[in-house]
C-alpha cells in the first residue's frame, strides 16, 4: 500500500512509513486500531484487536477480511462499513456500536473509520479505531449536574423521552445538557439512551421473554422499529444476537 506523503509537523518532515505511529496503538488496551486495503483485507492492527478475535499474533489477522474472522452476520455488517468508505470515500465518525467478543461478552465502543489515499487522491485503503466507551466519573462536578437526569434515563427508558424535558430534571438548558453528556460519556443525549435501552433489551434477551414484550419493555414502538435500531447498533438481530450469546455456542466464530 503507497500512499502520499504526509503534512510535516511543527516543521518537521514525517517518517517515511505514514504508519510509524502503530505501534503506539499497542500500548492502549481499550483501543482497537487497524489499517485496511482497498479490498477491505487487514494489512496493520494492534494487540487489542488480535486478543479481541480471540488470536494469538497479529499475521493472524493480516491479510484477511472480517467475513473470514466474525460470524457472517457481525462480519457482513463489518464488511458493509468498510466499503461504505472505500466506495464512497467518507468516513464513518462517533458510530456507537455493541461488540461481541469470542467470550459472547459484549462491549461498547465508538467506531470511527476514514478513507486513506495515495498521491493522487484515489482511495486506496482505510484506517480505524473503535474506542471503548469510558465508565462516568461519578465524581465529577459535571456528573453531579446531570446525574438526576441520567437516573431518570435509566427508571424511565421504556417510557417516551424528551431531551428538553432531560434537561428540565437537570435543571439545565438543553445546550448545556447536550454538551456535559457528552463531556462525560461521549456521547450524545440519543446516544445514550440508545445505549441504556440496548443494555436493557440485551439483558432481557438472557431470558425467555419474547422479542414484542422486549421491544416494549424497553420503549420501541413495535418489533420493526426494535430491530432496526437493534441492527443498526449491533450488526445483528435480537434473535440472532440471542443465538450468539446463548450458552450452548461455546465459540463465537
Amino acid at each position: 500500500m503507497e500512499l502520499s506523503s504526509g503534512p510535516s509537523l511543527g516543521g518537521a518532515l514525517c517518517p517515511a512509513d505514514p504508519f510509524f505511529a502503530a505501534a503506539l496503538f499497542d500500548r492502549l488496551n481499550d483501543v482497537v486500531f487497524f489499517v485496511k486495503d482497498r479490498s477491505g483485507r487487514y494489512q496493520i492492527v494492534n494487540t487489542t484487536l488480535v486478543r479481541r478475535c480471540g488470536l494469538q499474533h497479529k499475521h493472524e489477522l493480516v491479510g484477511r477480511a472480517p467475513l473470514e474472522l466474525f460470524p457472517p452476520e457481525l462480519g457482513a455488517r463489518y464488511a458493509a462499513q468498510d466499503r461504505q468508505v472505500l466506495d464512497q470515500g467518507r468516513p464513518i465518525t462517533d458510530q456507537l456500536e455493541l461488540h461481541l467478543y469470542p467470550s459472547r461478552a459484549p462491549g461498547w465502543c465508538s467506531t470511527c473509520k476514514i478513507p486513506l489515499h495515495d498521491a493522487h487522491g484515489q482511495v486506496i485503503g482505510l484506517a480505524g479505531i473503535s474506542r471503548d466507551l469510558r465508565a462516568p466519573d461519578r465524581d465529577s462536578p459535571v456528573y453531579r449536574r446531570i446525574a438526576a437526569a441520567v437516573a431518570h434515563m435509566h427508571a424511565h427508558y421504556g417510557e417516551p423521552l424528551r431531551l428538553a424535558t432531560l434537561a428540565a430534571v437537570a435543571d439545565l438548558s438543553v445546550a448545556q445538557f447536550e454538551r456535559y453528556i457528552r463531556r462525560i460519556f461521549d456521547l450524545t443525549p440519543k446516544q445514550l439512551l440508545t445505549k441504556i435501552r440496548l443494555d436493557a433489551a440485551a439483558s432481557l434477551l438472557a431470558t425467555d421473554s419474547s422479542i414484542a414484550a422486549i421491544a416494549h419493555a424497553c420503549g420501541y414502538a413495535d418489533h420493526s422499529a426494535f430491530t432496526r435500531q437493534f441492527r443498526a447498533v449491533v450488526g445483528l438481530s435480537p434473535s440472532q444476537y440471542r443465538a450468539l450469546r446463548s450458552p450452548e455456542r461455546t465459540r463465537l466464530r
